[in-house]
């Protein structure tokens, strides 16, 4: 899988997404602000029906529940994982990244547009919490 940049400050849910269609951010963005889905919606990174939404416009499948992290082991081999999460004024926020695990290896693809490598192999330095399976 090829990593897609974010274009926007808080577009990670659509940079993911469209990561996962193999489409570039412009047209994963295009598709989400006609279903009324907008990076600068708070519900894009504190909610997960906005990028439920959008991995079935694309007709990927995704597991029903969210599955809390236990191990990078433990992981499918491809998933949507919630990192970075934090709680602001009781409402939880975090930052979307796939986890890919295929004969490539194995290697999270981070959307943020400010990074030098967007595929990412230090599993140490990343703290996620919870994960959609990607079917």
């Amino acid at each position: 899988m090829k990593p897609v940049v974010q274009l926007e400050q808080t577009g990670c849910g659509i940079a993911s997404v469209a990561a996962l269609a193999d489409v570039s951010y412009t047209a994963a963005k295009r598709v989400a602000n006609r279903m009324g889905i907008s990076a600068a919606d708070s519900r894009l990174w504190s909610e997960t029906t906005y990028v439920r939404r959008l991995l079935r416009h694309y007709r990927l499948r995704s597991s029903i529940r969210t599955m809390p992290f236990v191990s990078w082991d433990a992981l499918p081999n491809r998933a949507l994982l919630a990192i970075k999460w934090h709680r602001i004024k009781e409402r939880a926020f975090w930052h979307w990244v796939v986890f890919v695990r295929d004969s490539s290896g194995t290697y999270v693809l981070d959307s943020k547009k400010t990074l030098k490598q967007h595929v990412r192999k230090d599993f140490w330095c990343m703290k996620p919490r919870w994960f959609i399976e990607i079917h």
